[in-house]
């Protein structure tokens, strides 16, 4: 049995299902969004690329990937996943997590995290969630710290961006024991009245 079965989690509207081949038009979609391949920190794929994205997914062995949908409709709105996954040591890594333009800065990421985590920590019984990004990703290493999670360090030279260049990279954690108070700050962030300052991407 795998340490991370296929599950769909939802709230707030939101639902995270296993990435299938049947999402490659949404997400073809949610990419256009906003032209996000033309970013250079990211990994969206372009849009002929995007079945071969979903099929690396798939076929990769520590890797567990969610297209992030609109619960009514089943708008596919960006994916995410679990990857790095050692269940000898019950830890996970949250990443390849990307919006459609008109999601970002919204509760759509808090509430993505906070459904990944919860099922993390309460479900799978983890010891450990990490995060990683690029050195250069300002927004995404705001949004982790956000999330309360503590930077771990920077590795340097250890990776290569879609243009070709070596980035390094930003390494981030969450314990078992930090997650309560995280998950009720998340849960207060998301439940505030929307005329106060309110959970952002």
């Amino acid at each position: 049995m795998a340490f991370v079965e296929p599950v769909t989690l939802s709230s707030r509207g939101i639902a995270l299902v296993p990435l299938a081949l049947s999402h490659e038009e949404g997400l073809k979609a949610a990419a256009a969004d906003g032209e996000l391949w033309k970013l250079r920190i990211t990994s969206v794929p372009e849009p002929q690329d995007t079945r071969a994205y979903i099929e690396t997914a798939l076929k990769t062995a520590d890797r567990f990937a969610f297209a992030v949908t609109d619960e009514a409709t089943g708008t596919v709105l960006g994916s995410t996943s679990y990857h790095d996954i050692l269940p000898a040591v019950k830890r996970v890594e949250i990443g390849y997590t990307w919006y459609a333009g008109r999601c970002q800065r919204t509760h759509v990421n808090t509430t993505c995290k906070l459904l990944m985590m919860s099922h993390a920590f309460d479900t799978l019984g983890c010891n450990v969630v990490g995060w990683r990004t690029d050195n250069f990703n300002y927004a995404s290493q705001a949004a982790i710290e956000r999330l309360g999670a503590r930077k771990d360090g920077v590795i340097r030279g250890h990776a290569m961006r879609r243009d070709g260049t070596i980035r390094d990279t930003v390494m981030y954690s969450l314990r078992s024991g930090e997650w309560p108070e995280v998950k009720a700050q998340l849960l207060y962030l998301l439940d505030k009245p929307r005329g106060e300052s309110t959970a952002k991407e």
